[in-house]
């Protein structure tokens, strides 16, 4: 038995320590704004944050999921309402299919909070993700814009 904090909020779970932590956020505890999308941690559509920082979660095994670190998920990014992030990206209208966003959102949070004004350059590097409806340039508008309305 582990127990997860997932978006501020304790969860036990029992599970084998290979299973993916994606697997575990969607099956075990419920929280599937969280995508799948490829399984060897290429596309993005899976990322969370842990600790502050974003992985993918398809490919973290639970062997790997320490005691007390904190994982964020989409739907913990904000307590009230919508993140700048979120709604930057609906200013933008970045989502078109919108499968990848929760992880392409999850990825630009992370990197505002490193970097509240990055270049394009630093959001190109950053944004390491598959957008199938190659959204690419609205991303990082709202990405900009985030950094806007943050300052």
């Amino acid at each position: 038995m582990k127990k997860l904090n997932i978006n501020d909020k304790i969860y036990e779970v029992d599970v084998d320590d290979d299973t993916p932590l994606l697997w575990v956020i969607r099956d075990e505890v419920g929280l599937t704004g969280t995508k799948y999308g490829c399984g060897i941690g290429q596309c993005g559509a899976c990322t969370i944050h842990l600790d502050g920082l974003p992985v993918r979660s398809c490919s973290y095994p639970m062997a790997a999921v320490r005691e007390g670190i904190w994982i964020t998920t989409i739907e913990g990014i904000s307590e009230n309402g919508l993140s700048v992030v979120q709604q930057a990206w609906l200013d933008e209208q970045v989502p078109q299919c919108g499968y990848c966003q929760s992880g392409q959102i999850m990825i630009a949070a992370a990197l505002l909070d490193g970097n509240p004004n990055p270049s394009d350059e630093e959001i190109n590097s950053a944004m390491n993700s598959i957008c199938r409806c190659g959204t690419y340039p609205r991303i990082r508008r709202a990405i900009h814009r985030a950094s806007e309305l943050m300052a």
